[in-house]
């Protein structure tokens, strides 16, 4: 009896090595020179970062930061849905960026559709907000691994 091997896609990050960019970042902002009058508050909550500083400069500044420090963490930037700032109290700006996680309906149905064509003999389901790919031949999903990752870049 063949058995079935299978792999899941996910579209997923470190939580602690964002909590690590987060922890970085504070204390940049804090010691910056152009940063450090700034009263820029960081708040890291379960599906957002939410930014509120002096004004659009700095707000920029500390993107560009967070961006860098997600980076030496090999955080990916796709992560990241950067919304428009808004003005609140005191003449300063909010940002809100919320944290992608999971593969949206369409994207699965895009990728599963390109390994059908690609393999006959994979079988791709979509589970929610991940792909389930199955086979009885491991170099078939070998096969598909390579292509998926190549389709990332």
């Amino acid at each position: 009896m063949a058995d079935n091997h299978s792999f899941d896609v996910v579209s997923d990050f470190d939580r602690q090595e964002l909590v690590n960019s987060i922890d970085q970042l504070r204390r940049e902002v804090a010691q910056r020179y152009d940063l450090k009058d700034s009263n820029t508050e960081i708040d890291l909550e379960d599906s957002e970062i939410v930014i509120t500083t002096a004004s659009d400069m700095t707000l920029k500044a500390v993107d560009d930061v967070l961006l860098q420090k997600a980076t030496k963490r090999n955080l990916s930037l796709k992560i990241f849905d950067f919304q428009s700032s808004e003005s609140c109290s005191g003449n300063r700006v909010r940002q809100v960026i919320f944290l992608k996680r999971g593969l949206s309906h369409d994207l699965a149905k895009k990728l599963s559709k390109i390994v059908r064509e690609k393999f006959k003999k994979v079988t791709v389901a979509i589970q929610g907000e991940s792909l389930r790919v199955t086979s009885k031949n491991k170099d078939e999903l070998q096969s598909t691994i390579a292509l998926l990752r190549q389709k990332r870049r």
